[in-house]
Formats: structure tokens, sequence, C-alpha cells
């Protein structure tokens, strides 16, 4: 059975270690805890449309070493189909540590980005494209990432594009999105302009995406449509952990659109996730069910 939402990004075997505060330089620091998880832009996002009921499919490279099982396993856990994936032997998994701090609920992040050979769309994952309703990408694997845009446009299925680094050859990633969420300091970054509403409407209209969507972290962030801005809130909760909140926050977002939300409603539904998510430790297990996400909504005032 062919998923409803594809994804082709990167994929990161994290290792989250918990401390009271970040340390100063050369001293030593006793950690909260350690624990492996699964990371990456749309790697983490399909595993969020999976936990919100959608059918979802990772399209990559994982190697056979510790890292490339750890991460087969953990897409099993969260049940995302890997029939697309291939495996390679010999190679070095994009892995990081990521130091998340007690004190500020805030992450610093160091990564490896391993050596596995570049995504090349074989035909059964051409197909897998082709078959769902959504495709997922987050600026890495840019060549297969482009490829499989192209195939998208001609058979209907829809762009999500995460936009949060300012990868060489971005713009045409750009050129072949549908929904585009950039992040606040990508949107900014790449138009030249001041505000986040004017970055909007820049990014709209030189690449007439069907919407764009800009988010700004504790600010909530902006919806515009082509016609009218809105604002949408964040939903403040006790955070333990913020690390993976925009990976979620596309997940849900693309699990709202294939539900049949409105771009309110998919914005409203991916930000009450991600806050969900933030309160426990780990960006792909503390996203919550559909129906927690609903009860959420209802308490803070919102039907959708």
């Amino acid at each position: 059975m062919s998923a409803t939402i594809v994804g082709i990004g990167a994929c990161v075997m994290d290792t989250l270690v918990t401390v009271p505060h970040y340390p100063t330089e050369d001293t030593k620091l006793r950690a909260v805890s350690s624990e492996p998880a699964g990371g990456g832009p749309a790697a983490t996002g399909l595993v969020a449309a999976a936990k919100l009921g959608e059918t979802t499919e990772y399209i990559g490279v994982l190697s056979t070493d510790p890292g490339g099982r750890f991460l087969w396993s953990d897409f099993a856990r969260y049940g995302v189909a890997t029939d697309s994936v291939r495996l390679v032997d010999g190679c070095r998994s994009f892995t990081s540590v990521i130091w998340l701090s007690e004190q500020t609920a805030s992450r610093t992040c160091v990564f490896d980005k391993g050596d596995l050979p570049p995504l090349r769309l074989d035909e059964a994952q051409k197909e897998a494209v082709r078959q769902a309703r959504i495709l997922m990408i987050d600026g890495n694997e840019m060549e297969g990432a482009v490829e499989a845009c192209r195939l998208a446009k001609q058979s209907g299925t829809t762009v999500l594009y995460d936009c949060g680094g300012l990868y060489d050859g971005v713009e045409r990633l750009l050129s072949l999105t549908d929904l585009m969420i950039p992040s606040e300091e990508f949107a900014l970054g790449y138009t030249g302009q001041k505000t986040a509403k004017e970055a909007a409407k820049s990014l709209f209209d030189a690449y007439h995406p069907q919407v764009v969507v800009i988010t700004q972290g504790k600010n909530g962030g902006l919806l515009y449509d082509g016609k009218d801005f809105w604002q949408y809130p964040v939903f403040k909760v006790e955070a333990v952990d913020s690390n993976g909140s925009g990976d979620v926050f596309h997940g849900a977002f693309a699990a709202g659109f294939a539900k049949g939300f409105d771009w309110r409603q998919c914005c409203l539904f991916a930000s009450a996730v991600s806050a969900i998510k933030c309160t426990g430790v780990g960006a792909r297990k503390s996203v919550p069910e559909y129906k927690t996400v609903i009860n959420f909504l209802k308490e803070h005032g919102y039907e959708l």
C-alpha cells in the first residue's frame, strides 16, 4: 500500500544529553541523562505525521553501521515504512550530539554529516513519490529532492518544503514547492527583507506556492495565502526539550493537510502538536497522538 506522505532529507542519529546548565569551556559537568534518538527535519516530520494517524514512508540511504541500524529500527518503532530505503555498507552515518539545558530549555547541537552516498532515485522510489499525496523535503539530498519534486509536479503530489538551512541551490526547490514553510531566519536571510510579512510576500510573489507559513518560534508564526496575513498563536507549556519542534511542526502541518484542514486549522494543529512535544524529551518520542492534540486545542478554546 502506498504511503500518504513520503519524505526525502536528512536522517540523523542524535545523542541527547540533558545537562543542568551549559558548561564553561575546559571543565567537566555531570549529565542528568543521555539517550539515543532519531532526528533530521523530514525524517522526524514523517514520524510526527505517523503518530498523528497518517501513513508515511522515508525515501533515502542509510548505513549498516550502528547509527544506520538504529535509525532503521526507529522508523519501524513509529510505523514509518522503509521499503524505499537503500542500505549501504562501509559508510559513516549522519550523527549529532545535542545538549539540552534544563536551565534554559534550549539546545545546542554538534553534528557529523558522515559519508553516505547521495540519494539517486530508483524506479521504486520514483513510484513512491508518484503515489503519495504529499512529498516532504528539507533541503538535504538536493539532487534527489529536486528530481522527486519534478515527479511530484507531474503526478499531482503536493510538495511541502521545510525551509530551514540556506543551502546552495535552494531556489531550485522553492520553485517546485506548494506548501512553503520557512523559519523566520531563512525567510529574512533568503529574501533580504526586514519583516516576516515582507518576506512572506516576497517568497509568494517569486515562487507562487499555495501558501507561505513563516515559523517564528516562541512568537508563533505568520500565514500568507497571497491575499491575507494571519498570525497563528504559540501555546505556552512547561517546555523541557525544544529540539526538533520545528521538524514536528512541519510533519503535523502535513498531517493536518492530509486530513483536509484549511490553512489556519493546519497552523493551529501544528502549533499545538509542537507545543505538546516540547513537554517531553525526544523530538519523536514526545509527539502526541491525534486525540490528545484535539483535546488540547479544545482546552485552549479552539475547535477544528
